[in-house]
């Protein structure tokens, strides 16, 4: 991205404007059965210390030995994100004193990492492109879990997160705005989640991200930045961020200076707070782990990694839009989850007009499961059962507002869409004579608004509304319309 600012990103103040620069460090755990560096599970939920190996608990004399999927994984990460992977890396102490640290270092990877620089591309709502470039993608072992609020007296330490598999991707400093900042966070889990090489469950830990802070007057050198650490919540981030900002303005223009300092984000007042100054590299004294010899690969098993890799998010948006001609923002946001994409495609491929199928999954079926908060995929109306309401809706069986009242049924009672159509008597009146019939008694009880649709033929819609509901929404609209227009002698407008 360009160093200068857009202005619509600046932060506008008594002494006037200034910038944010975002950076985020976003560890995602690796999807495996089993840790790092050992043979111990990783499932959520477990109770507390019931997957910890020997090495896990750093027990004298235990060795590690590298789990070749967790490496799998990080490399067909990197190569989602169109980086840089490096056939030679090295496994690195990392040493601070934590109680849920079992070794006192953590085994990570400092001046060679398994992945060099990437990209990751944004397309805001606004219509703005950003370009956030990834630094380096490195592996590194979880730390455990202190427990704090088991004793009154006493706090305890659970060791199964010890161990497990992180990568951590580290962007640059290319934000300018918290909005940009949760757009990259949510793009960088859809393509996770696409790869399978995390399931980006941020209320499980398994994504969190560390965000950089500073603030400038635009276009002047770098600020001294603040690190929020372990936010978990997309909604989070962008409060943490704004929060900060502020806080940092705020310093600058009473006269003061901003320390580099590690902080942490109260989701409850919405502020950040101090916790500690901000360590640089020296401080935790890396050097090459001497039980771990490099880690060293071929082009040949990157290059099988690669041909293997699924359509991700960008190319499955390109393939919509050429394909079916579907706007850009629905491309977008159909192809922002997988199981959502899935659900499109589906419905497709059972004869659902595209652009029909797009409207209606984003705004039926989405807005039903947003209303619901349940995950998509756990929403009760099938792909089949929503492609048969469209068709039947496409041919005239249904009415479009019978469509609605059909999804809504399925979704609460269950059952076949075409069955409950007859059973329930939902069928489309198509009969002219019948509608017809309809439409005089609604003229002859209203013959103040008849005089009025004549002086004001824009009044026609409430003549429809009167039938549609005469007919309970079964009658056809467009015959309707027809039949009003000839009857009150309107003209189509």
């Amino acid at each position: 991205m360009a160093d200068d600012a857009v202005p619509a990103h600046l932060i506008n103040s008594s002494t006037g404007d200034w910038e944010m620069v975002i950076g985020l460090e976003v560890h995602a755990q690796v999807t495996s059965k089993s840790k790092l560096f050992s043979g111990a599970a990783t499932e959520f939920g477990a109770k507390p210390n019931a997957q910890v190996s020997l090495v896990d608990a750093a027990m004298p004399g235990m060795l590690p030995v590298i789990n070749e999927e967790c490496v799998t994984q990080a490399v067909r990460t990197g190569l989602g994100l169109k980086a840089k992977i490096n056939l030679r890396s090295v496994f690195d102490r990392k040493n601070y004193f934590y109680p849920d640290l079992p070794q006192g270092y953590q085994i990570s990877q400092f001046t060679q990492p398994i992945v060099g620089e990437g990209e990751v591309a944004l397309d805001m709502e606004d219509g703005e492109e950003v370009r956030v470039g990834i630094e380096r993608l490195h592996l590194e072992q979880d730390a455990g879990k202190s427990l704090h609020d088991q004793d009154p007296k006493s706090s305890y330490v659970d060791l199964n997160r010890s161990g497990v598999a992180l990568m951590e991707i580290v962007s640059r400093p290319d934000m300018r705005s918290s909005e940009q900042a949760q757009a990259y966070v949510l793009k960088l889990r859809s393509i996770l989640r696409y790869l399978g090489t995390c399931d980006g469950n941020m209320e499980e830990g398994s994504l969190r991200a560390d965000v950089n802070v500073s603030v400038r007057r635009p276009g002047a050198e770098l600020g001294t930045r603040c690190e929020i650490k372990n936010v978990n919540s997309i909604r989070f981030i962008g409060q943490a961020i704004e929060y900060e900002a502020r806080r940092q303005i705020e310093i600058i223009e009473d006269g003061g200076a901003i320390d580099q300092e590690t902080r942490l984000f109260d989701p409850r007042t919405g502020e950040t707070r101090s916790m500690r100054s901000k360590e640089e590299a020296h401080d935790y004294r890396y050097f090459p782990d001497p039980d771990l010899l490099p880690l060293e690969f071929s082009q040949s098993f990157v290059d099988d990694l690669a041909a293997q890799l699924p359509e991700l998010p960008d190319q499955k948006k390109a393939r919509f839009m050429a394909d079916w001609e579907l706007e850009h923002y629905d491309a977008e946001v159909l192809v922002a989850e997988k199981e959502r994409a899935d659900y499109f495609e589906e419905m497709v491929t059972l004869g659902a007009d595209p652009k029909a199928a797009a409207n209606w999954v984003l705004n039926t079926h989405l807005g039903r499961v947003n209303k619901e908060d349940i995950d998509f995929e756990k929403a009760p109306v099938s792909a089949q059962a929503n492609t048969a309401i469209l068709k039947m809706t496409d041919d005239g069986t249904i009415s479009g507002k019978i469509a609605k009242d059909l999804y809504d049924l399925v979704w609460e009672s269950g059952g076949d869409p075409e069955k409950l159509v007859e059973e329930r008597g939902l069928k489309q009146v198509s009969d002219s004579g019948e509608i017809e019939k309809i439409i005089d008694e609604v003229i002859a009880a209203n013959p103040k608004q008849v005089e009025q649709v004549k002086a004001k033929p824009q009044t026609l819609g409430w003549f429809v509304g009167q039938v549609m509901q005469k007919t309970g929404g079964k009658a056809n609209p467009q015959m309707v319309n027809q039949l009003l227009r000839a009857k009150l002698e309107i003209a189509e407008s």
